[in-house]
């Protein structure tokens, strides 16, 4: 049992994992309507980014400015499966071609290009949400990696890419639904994903699966993999110099943090009901980061956190002011980074946890006096 404990981090990451779950699985469906319930649904989608960023940037040394191509690879591969369920030929029979997606009927494709057939299948869909970001994420990391590129230039490169993928998706209009996306995502399997008690489950679904997450990834990080991910990021070389192959750890870390996102993509488009390329470019992937830095770098959780507060401060900042909450996000974004570089984790660590440290050591010494007060007594 003690093994497994500390293979999960020890009782008090878990002690903290268990807080959060309270939290989200609890309190806030209990304290929050509905609408805001699905909106903290959809900001807990961004935590998964956030949470692959960690192992990548904080852990592994990588900064990727272009998590949002795994992000929407996942939530594109679950559109596009509710898509074709919501285009079946009794829903289509005004359309031309009935049975194909309405985006394609009106750019004149005639049939259902090969692309999108594997996703006549729920089991392949999911199957596709795992694999293609990893092969994908797997395919950058060789080129990159195994040619020792790194730092700035990796982060440079990702950006691109993520651009490049940008303009390919509205460039396809006829195949991807262009600058709109994919959108009109009704059911699952006949099931009607807009009601209220679709949005509840939906909501402890993606709850569960980013627990699932965030214990793989504190697996992985007390693991031995975990110890050379570390070494790696303070001293590459010396890793290199002991035998082990750098570029395959980064390439590993990598993947994972990618298909961590693409799960999140896919809860995106569950329970948001659409998916565009606004969600794939470089504006979103910087984001992502940012949700990172705020949570702290260092820290899982701390990214779970740092993902809801900092899409909180930008919904009510755009509320209130729609010309500059651009602004507000990127001063946030340097204030964390100047004040506060390990983020909400490093304030908990630094200001919160010694008083609590305090407080239980005062219980723990008051309760052992009472007892051996007690037992000279008898």
């Amino acid at each position: 049992m003690h093994r497994w404990i500390a293979a999960f981090g020890g009782g008090q990451r878990l002690l903290q994992l268990l807080a959060l779950a309270v939290l989200l699985m609890v309190i806030l469906p209990l304290t929050l309507d509905i609408f805001r319930l699905n909106l903290l649904g959809k900001y807990l989608t961004y935590a998964f980014v956030a949470v692959g960023l960690v192992l990548c940037w904080g852990y592994g040394g990588i900064l990727s400015l272009g998590q949002g191509i795994f992000f929407g690879l996942g939530g594109y591969c679950m559109a596009m499966f509710l898509k074709l369920e919501s285009s079946a030929p009794e829903f289509t029979s005004i359309q031309s071609t009935p049975g194909i997606p309405d985006f394609m009927d009106w750019n004149q494709i005639t049939e259902l290009p090969m692309m999108w057939m594997p996703f006549n299948s729920l089991f392949l869909t999911i199957v596709l949400i795992l694999t293609v970001p990893a092969i994908v994420a797997f395919i950058i990391g060789f080129a990159m990696f195994k040619r020792r590129v790194g730092g700035v230039y990796f982060a440079i490169i990702t950006q691109a890419i993520a651009s490049i993928a940008t303009i390919l998706i509205i460039g396809q209009q006829g195949y991807t639904g262009g600058i709109n996306g994919i959108t009109d995502l009704r059911t699952l399997l006949g099931w009607d994903i807009r009601s209220d008690s679709a949005r509840y489950i939906l909501y402890f679904v993606c709850c569960v699966a980013l627990i699932i997450c965030l214990l793989v990834g504190q697996f992985v990080l007390n693991s031995r993999f975990g110890k050379l991910l570390i070494a790696m990021r303070d001293q590459e070389d010396r890793v290199r110099f002991s035998g082990y192959d750098v570029a395959n750890i980064k390439i590993f870390v990598f993947a994972l943090a990618g298909v961590f996102s693409a799960i999140g993509g896919a809860m995106f488009a569950l329970q948001v009901g659409f998916m565009s390329p606004s969600f794939v470019g470089t504006v979103a992937s910087i984001e992502m980061v940012i949700f990172c830095a705020v949570g702290g770098r260092l820290s899982l959780i701390g990214a779970v956190y740092g993902a809801l507060l900092v899409n909180l401060a930008k919904t009510m900042l755009s509320e209130t002011f729609p010309q500059l909450w651009i602004v507000f996000m990127g001063a946030l974004f340097i204030g964390v980074v100047l004040l506060f570089p390990r983020g909400l984790a490093g304030i908990y660590t630094d200001f919160v946890q010694p008083h609590l440290n305090g407080l239980l050591g005062r219980k723990r010494k008051k309760s052992g006096e009472t007892a051996v007060a007690q037992e000279v007594q008898s």
